[in-house]
C-alpha cells in the first residue's frame, strides 16, 4: 500500500513469515503451544519459589524476575498476533506499535541487566559464602532488581518515543510478526542514519556492561573451584544452568542487535525475534528445573501433597 507525502500513517499491517508460509494455520498453533509452554513453565516456577521455604535465597528471588521477564515478553506478542491471525486482520496502531515495542525492548534489556546480576550472585555464594548474607541481604536484592526494571524501562523509551514521533508516508507494511525498530526505521520517511548509529551504540552499551559482570564473576568463580577440588563438581553445576541461558539469550542477541542493517533480511530478523522472544522463555525454566534438585525437589512436594489431598 501506498500513500501521499502529505500525511503520516496511524495504521500498519504486519505482514510476518505467517503470511508467506504454506501452513500458517499448523505454524501459529505451534506457536500458540509454546506460548501457552511459557506461560505455564514460568507461573508454575513462581508458584514454587513462592510457597516453597527451600527456594527462599537470593538466586531463586532473581530467577522469578526471570519468569516474569519472560511472562511479560510474551504477553506483548502473543495475545497480538494470535487476535490478528484469526481475525484475519492483520492491523496495529502506532500507538499500539510503540507500546508493543516498549515492552520487548525493556524485557530485553531488563534480562540483560538481570543476567549480570545473577552471575554476581553466583560470585558471592560461591567465592564470598561467609559474606553472602550481608552482601545480598533482601534490601539489597531489592535495590538490584528496581535499577534492573528502571534502567530497561528508561532505555526502552528512547526507540518508543521515537518510533511514535517518525512520519510514514510511503509503505505501511511492517515486514513482521510484530513490531520491532529495525522494521518501522525501514518505513519511515525521514532519515534515520543517525538514530541508527545512537541505536547501535545503546545496543553495545546495554550488552558489554552485563556481559563484562558475566565473564569476570565466572573467572572468579572457575579460579576459586580449580583450588578447592572437593566442591568443584558442585559449585560448576550451579552455575552450568545460568551460562547456558546466557549462551542461549546473549548469542541471539548479538545476532540480531549488532548487525547492521545492511545485512538484514525481514525473514532473518523473524526467526532470531522468535528465538529471543519464544523459544528461549520456553527453554528458560526447562533448563533452570530440570538441572535444579532444588526445583526438582520442591515440584515432587508439591505433587506429593496434591496427590495425597486428593
Amino acid at each position: 500500500m501506498e500513500k501521499n507525502n502529505t500525511t503520516s500513517w496511524t495504521e500498519f499491517i504486519l505482514l510476518g513469515f505467517l503470511s508467506q508460509t504454506k501452513a500458517p494455520a499448523a505454524v501459529l498453533s505451534l506457536l500458540i503451544f509454546m506460548f501457552l509452554m511459557v506461560l505455564s513453565e514460568n507461573c508454575l516456577l513462581l508458584y514454587l519459589i513462592k510457597v516453597d521455604s527451600g527456594l527462599q535465597s537470593p538466586m531463586y528471588f532473581f530467577l522469578s524476575q526471570l519468569s516474569i521477564m519472560d511472562i511479560c515478553q510474551t504477553l506483548a506478542i502473543g495475545p497480538k498476533m494470535t487476535a490478528n491471525f484469526l481475525m484475519k486482520r492483520n492491523v496495529i496502531t502506532l500507538t499500539g506499535c510503540s507500546i508493543q515495542l516498549f515492552f520487548i525492548v525493556s524485557m530485553a534489556g531488563a534480562e540483560f541487566f538481570l543476567l549480570g546480576v545473577m552471575s554476581y550472585d553466583r560470585y558471592v555464594a560461591i567465592c564470598k559464602p561467609l559474606l553472602s548474607p550481608v552482601l545480598m541481604r533482601r534490601n539489597i536484592c531489592l535495590s538490584l532488581t528496581a535499577g534492573v526494571w528502571c534502567g530497561a524501562s528508561l532505555n526502552a523509551l528512547v526507540p518508543a518515543v521515537y518510533v511514535l514521533l517518525q512520519p510514514y508516508c510511503g509503505s505501511n507494511v511492517i515486514e513482521h510478526i510484530f513490531c520491532e525498530l529495525p522494521s518501522m526505521l525501514r518505513l519511515s520517511c525521514s532519515d534515520t542514519s543517525a538514530f541508527q548509529r545512537v541505536a547501535f551504540f545503546i545496543s553495545v552499551e546495554l550488552l558489554l556492561p552485563p556481559l563484562s559482570t558475566i565473564l569476570v564473576s565466572y573467572t572468579c568463580i572457575l579460579i576459586t573451584v580449580l583450588r578447592s577440588a572437593g566442591k568443584s563438581h558442585k559449585a560448576l553445576g550451579t552455575c552450568f544452568s545460568h551460562l547456558l541461558v546466557v549462551g542461549l539469550f546473549y548469542g541471539a542477541a548479538i545476532f540480531k542487535y549488532l548487525r547492521p542493517m545492511s545485512y538484514r533480511t525481514p525473514f532473518q530478523d523473524d526467526m532470531v525475534s522468535l528465538f529471543c522472544t519464544i523459544v528461549t522463555p520456553t527453554l528458560n525454566p526447562l533448563i533452570y528445573s530440570l538441572r535444579n534438585r532444588d526445583v526438582l525437589e520442591a515440584l515432587k512436594k508439591l505433587l506429593r501433597k496434591h496427590t495425597i489431598g486428593l
